[in-house]
């Protein structure tokens, strides 16, 4: 079992603790940013989650 494997294995294992992490640098972010960007912040920690949802749904 590879590096990425392992990573993906552990990911999908904290799937829910993944969401907050994805959803606190998300605020960070639009945070530093003035809230210049929130949509496109907002799109991008969606695509984040789904991604990590996948991961669980394979495992």
């Amino acid at each position: 079992m590879g590096f990425l494997d392992k990573a993906k294995d552990l990911i999908a294992d904290n799937a829910d603790k993944a969401d907050d992490v994805i959803d606190k640098a998300a605020d960070l972010i639009d945070d530093q940013t003035d809230h210049k960007h929130t949509d496109k912040i907002e799109a991008a920690a969606d695509k984040a989650k789904d991604f990590v949802q996948d991961l669980d749904k394979e495992s």
